[in-house]
């Protein structure tokens, strides 16, 4: 950048396709209002670099000439943008020192499930291994010795030694600092527990599932090796603390009377447990850590619990950043989606405007979102005729450019293909219809010039009547009298056309909704009737017809959003 907010700023050529535009989405965001959204771009093919105009208003100079079309940049060019000037050159570049790193790198896998025939076991207990679910939780009824509240940590015994917790909490976080992955966190995690607490036999983790809403084994740890990885859950257990949040300690359980499952928990010769919620911070369960031992000398007590639930505090914290990390990430290559869609979009529109003598053209879009639905095309016919097709999709975001992306080639398929206008538009109509597009419906006008007779003739379904601009200024609507319905809404539709002679001076202006329906903060919308004010005083060139019409419709919408796609496009007669 050589003039502009930042001079002296690098911008480099990272894409195929890099966007400049005041719109945040854009590759190089300019911030200046005189910029449109999405303003111009720089492709790169094969080593070389090309400079397109984005049928921006104020228009794109290279080299203090204005571009129409794909233009080869060369070293030293100068591209400006209103106000803002950049300076182009093709080099190396040198990779600093902060490039980035690779994520994930050192990511532990959770252990496999191993096949075997799982035993049949009591009632309110499952043998599960990692990435089976927990079917059935929360369905049996038994007591537990002692629970801690991890939320509100009213009962925290605070005579644990300190050095200890913290020895804990550290060894825990070094073994977290470098994990991005839910698994792999999970698994570092009992790996850490097992040498904090040496009794421990049996180790496993469960999370929940959000879509599906079901608990699901995401790491388990053995003390022994043993030919199966399935872990016990106890339904009971489990129930209890994703409910109320309680960490649980089952000291001796098989002696303790107060569970109804006694016989059941000494046929697994599960002597004592510690089962700890995972939970948000907001106080939604996320899952429930838990470990067992068979060691009747080294049962857990309510110390081990405390120091337990120290850890998994951590753990939660670490597994709600995994889960946003992958937010982000799924974020990002959505971002890259709507970035392709967006070029690929832009890349049905024409690359330049029609050269026939005697005439002159302008248009202009700008899709609300990233993609829009609003379509325009020129289409060159037999016998040196032109069409010109304009569209709006019901909707906009994805679902509408799909279907335009649809209504693109087949368009330009029946103009080529039919006879008439009116024609061409019966059999497009009946093509959606029976697309099974589901309840899509577009506004549709076609223009057909003769240039040889100066002649247009016009066919429109469901879409606003174009505007005649005469050379005193004087507008009307043109076009049959009985407009069809929009395409897609009834396949017994036989559409009119209807020719008109142009004059000297004469300009056909289609335009979509986006502009006529634009709303300021009162919610007044600009209308027919100020868009027809404004025809009758802009200025008889018909290249600043975009530039003006755009600056009146955002000085009518006092800064609010844009709310639809905006689309229009002008022939005159220059004679």
């Amino acid at each position: 950048m050589i003039k502009g907010n930042r001079p002296g700023q690098i911008v480099e050529l990272k894409a195929e396709r890099m966007v400049l535009g005041r719109h945040p989405n854009c590759e190089i965001v300019i911030e200046n209002a005189a910029v449109s959204r999405h303003h111009a771009r720089i492709l790169e093919s094969h080593g070389s670099y090309f400079l397109e105009d984005l049928r921006s208003r104020n228009r794109t100079y290279l080299n203090g000439s204005t571009i129409d079309g794909r233009t080869q940049l060369k070293e030293a060019d100068t591209i400006k943008v209103c106000d803002v000037v950049f300076r182009f050159h093709q080099r190396a570049h040198q990779q600093s020192d902060d490039a980035g790193f690779e994520l994930g790198s050192n990511v532990m896998q959770p252990v496999g499930v191993a096949a075997s025939t799982r035993e049949t076991l009591p009632q309110g207990f499952q043998s599960l291994g990692v990435g089976d679910e927990a079917e059935g939780l929360l369905s049996d009824k038994s007591s537990v010795i002692t629970t801690l509240n991890t939320l509100t940590g009213t009962t925290l015994r605070l005579g644990v030694k300190p050095e200890i917790k913290l020895r804990a909490v550290l060894e825990i976080g070094r073994a977290l600092s470098n994990v991005l992955e839910i698994d792999g966190i999970l698994q570092k995690t009992l790996d850490g527990l097992f040498q904090i607490f040496p009794q421990a036999d049996q180790g496993f983790a469960l999370l929940k599932d959000a879509e599906r809403q079901k608990l699901v084994v995401k790491a388990t740890k053995f003390r022994n090796e043993r030919k199966e990885a399935t872990v016990r859950i106890s339904t009971t257990i489990v129930q209890q603390a994703m409910e109320h949040c309680d960490a649980i300690l089952s000291a001796d359980a098989a002696e303790d009377d107060r569970f109804e499952m006694s016989d059941s928990l000494s046929s697994l010769q599960i002597k004592s447990m510690m089962c700890v919620p995972l939970h948000d911070s907001e106080g939604r369960a996320l899952g429930v850590i838990q470990l067992d031992t068979q060691d009747m000398e080294h049962q857990f007590d309510e110390e081990d619990l405390d120091l337990f639930c120290n850890v998994v505090a951590q753990v939660s914290l670490a597994v709600v950043n995994a889960n946003l990390h992958t937010s982000l990430l799924e974020q990002r290559e959505m971002q890259r989606d709507l970035e392709l869609a967006t070029h690929i979009q832009l890349g049905f529109l024409p690359n330049d405007r029609p050269h026939i003598e005697g005439y002159r053209f302008a248009d202009y879009y700008e899709a609300a979102q990233r993609v829009g639905g609003d379509y325009f095309d020129y289409v060159t016919l037999s016998g040196d005729r032109l069409a010109i097709a304009l569209g709006d999709v019901a909707g906009k975001g994805i679902p509408a450019a799909l279907l335009m992306a649809r209504l693109y080639s087949s368009a330009r398929f029946h103009l080529l293909t039919q006879p008439s206008a009116a024609t061409a538009m019966t059999e497009l109509n009946a093509e959606i219809v029976s697309s099974g597009l589901g309840h899509r419906f577009v506004t549709f006008v076609i223009v057909i010039l003769d240039p040889r007779t100066n002649q247009i003739t016009l066919s429109n379904a469901g879409h606003l009547p174009p505007l005649l601009r005469n050379l005193e200024g004087e507008t009307r609507e043109v076009g049959p009298k009985k407009s069809g319905m929009p395409l897609g809404v009834s396949v017994d539709q036989n559409f009119e056309e209807q020719t008109t002679e142009l004059a000297t001076g004469d300009t056909i202006v289609l335009y979509t909704d986006g502009i006529t329906e634009a709303m300021n903060s009162n919610r007044e919308i600009y209308g027919r009737k100020r868009l027809s004010k404004f025809l009758i005083e802009a200025s008889s060139n018909i290249e600043e017809l975009p530039k003006g019409l755009i600056a009146d419709v955002e000085k009518f919408s006092e800064g609010q959003p844009q709310r639809d796609d905006m689309c229009f496009v002008c022939l005159q007669r220059s004679g």
